[in-house]
């Protein structure tokens, strides 16, 4: 996200009712009676109810609930497929409430795209067909149309699949089809309703993936709807989560997991894994031991002895880390009169502040040192061992 964080879409206090007796319905959940309540005594769901948040330009906005949450109802007010009872929807700053028929028709078909959990492809057309559906409708050229159609199905991991039949097409490739669909269009907002649900756990992640990968290369604004926590972290730049129509809480995956707003929250945290959304930069510490280029070999030995350890960080100037010397390497060589740089391991494990626990964990299990955690210079800014990766898993 790198948009100057402008606000593509606005809600403000937005209500959506289904039922008669809005009015009366209205007045019990303003003197602070549940939602089944109400229910029970006017047949009034509140599916939203004072719903307000903002999503910004080229982020991944995850909104997270059970069932019955209202996350669905709220993503179809953001393209008017469900018309709110009260409040506002603004995108770029327009009002699309106040839409006339031809804004809404062209906000859409240009401005904003769904893909759906049940894919919503047409089965009578091929790969190509079911793609270049939308540019068809809005009346571009058959050549142009294809070319760009086929740019999205190279885009989603398919090409060479252009003429297959969807009947053909695993879950996978058909919820690949839909996306590159919606994409095809190159619309500002990207709608995905549960769009993994349906998919075995292999699958569902190479499309996690795939979604992350694509939001890098396009910079679309997404907004996608999962009851996954562990999906909801791993994808969303901002996650926002829902009970009963109301809007709990909206934060980053690591701000939510460090101050979750209540005790709804904190269950559903409880139940994620915490090495999706811890980064590196919340376990590293210092490291214990740091010589330099320059030192003697007698210096480094006694450093490492003082500090209890059985290896040191070798940093040069500003810190620019160079490699890792041990304990017995420098014994060794300080009999032969040699220099650090002479037993220098210059091959070592390294990661970034920004890196989640997750993407580190084979690295960590495997690495003879902690890891050397570095800036975008080869700074050395701190180490992560084993024992920090495995324990914030508990």
């Amino acid at each position: 996200m790198n948009n100057g964080d402008i606000n593509i879409l606005s809600v403000k206090n937005l209500c959506k009712l289904y039922g008669s007796d809005k009015s009366k319905a209205i007045k019990l959940k303003e003197a602070g009676v549940s939602k089944d309540e109400i229910y029970n005594k006017t047949g009034v769901t509140m599916a939203l109810w004072d719903v307000s948040l903002d999503v910004k330009k080229g982020e991944i906005f995850v909104i997270i609930g059970l069932s019955g949450s209202g996350k669905s109802t709220l993503v179809r007010c953001f393209n008017m497929l469900n018309k709110p009872t009260k409040g506002q929807i603004y995108f770029q700053g327009k009002d699309i409430g106040k839409f006339n028929k031809e804004e809404l028709k062209d906000y859409r078909r240009n401005k904003i795209s769904m893909v759906f959990q049940q894919f919503g492809l047409m089965s009578h057309r091929d790969v190509l067909g079911n793609v270049e559906y939308g540019l068809e409708v809005k009346g571009i050229p058959k050549e142009d149309r294809q070319a760009k159609a086929k740019e999205m199905i190279s885009m989603v991991g398919l090409e060479g699949h252009d003429n297959e039949s969807i009947s053909n097409l695993s879950g996978g490739m058909k919820q690949r089809v839909g996306i590159a669909r919606a994409l095809a269009n190159d619309p500002e907002i990207l709608l995905m309703d549960e769009p993994f649900s349906a998919l075995d756990p292999l699958v569902r992640k190479d499309m996690q993936f795939e979604l992350l990968t694509i939001q890098k290369k396009l910079d679309k604004t997404i907004v996608f709807i999962t009851h996954d926590i562990n999906e909801a972290f791993k994808l969303g730049d901002r996650v926002a989560i829902m009970k009963d129509g109301e809007l709990i809480q909206v934060d980053t995956p690591e701000e939510m997991s460090e101050n979750p707003a209540d005790d709804y929250v904190k269950q559903f945290i409880d139940s994620a894994d915490k090495t999706q959304v811890i980064s590196v930069r919340n376990v590293m510490i210092t490291p214990n031991c740091i010589v330099r280029l320059k030192d003697t070999l007698g210096y480094a030995i006694n450093t490492m002895r003082d500090n209890g350890v059985s290896s040191a960080y070798v940093v040069g100037e500003k810190m620019k880390l160079q490699g890792v010397v041990t304990i017995d390497d420098a014994i060794q060589a300080n009999k032969k009169g040699l220099s650090i740089s002479d037993i220098l391991i210059r091959n070592i494990n390294t990661t970034a502040p920004d890196t989640l626990l997750s993407d580190i964990m084979s690295m960590a299990a495997e690495a003879p040192f902690p890891i050397a955690v570095v800036d975008e210079d080869n700074s050395l800014k701190g180490i992560v061992s084993k024992v920090h990766v495995l324990s914030s898993m508990l």
